[in-house]
């Protein structure tokens, strides 16, 4: 179905993509189509989503994939890869997200500059976020964006680091953990 020719509201995107066969982002009145996926991005979301579903049981924050809409602003909406929110509001709505604690994003060529320019400059705009993490599965690097005192995003890079430390849940889960299946899924399929 064509993308509607005039600059849409936030109410205006969430009507017309809920009849839509596949999803979109919304930025500035724009709907964008999401690509499909990876493979390896799907393995090492599910195994980050697994880490974070257990360690976050009885608490009162869940984590929630890929399908769940995020609102940044008034004018934006993204599908994160992840995300954990521990705000009430958020854990009674159906439809639409608003305060994360922690955003993911599994990086491929065509989503590394979105993610790290655009995406990230938006999200550093709510105030509940703590921690921002780009993982890229081909070269197998970890970055966590962490807020500071002052409020500014820092860089933990963790890349080569036994763990990944995620300080806004307290978790730490080994990296092997974390990139578990992605090298058997390669000899298998090669």
């Amino acid at each position: 179905m064509a993308l509607p020719a005039h600059k849409q509201t936030l109410a205006d995107f969430l009507a017309w993509e809920e009849v839509q066969p596949e999803r979109h982002e919304f930025y500035r009145g724009d709907a964008f189509a999401m690509v499909g996926g990876r493979r390896i991005n799907g393995i090492v979301t599910l195994n980050l989503a697994a880490a974070l579903k257990a360690h976050l049981k009885g608490s009162a924050c869940r984590a929630f994939v890929e399908s769940m809409k995020l609102q940044v602003a008034d004018d934006a909406l993204f599908y994160p890869d992840l995300f954990v929110t521990c705000d009430a509001a958020d854990l009674r709505t159906e439809q639409v997200f608003r305060s994360p604690v922690l955003v993911a994003e599994v990086l491929s060529a065509s989503t590394q500059a979105f993610d790290r320019g655009l995406k990230f400059a938006a999200y550093r705009r709510l105030g509940s976020l703590r921690e921002y993490l780009l993982i890229d599965p081909d070269a197998r690097s970890v970055e966590v964006y962490r807020r500071n005192e002052r409020s500014l995003f820092e860089l933990h890079d963790q890349t080569g680091a036994d763990a990944l430390h995620l300080a806004c849940v307290d978790l730490r889960l080994p990296m092997a953990e974390l990139f578990d299946g992605l090298d058997a899924a390669d000899d298998a399929v090669g």
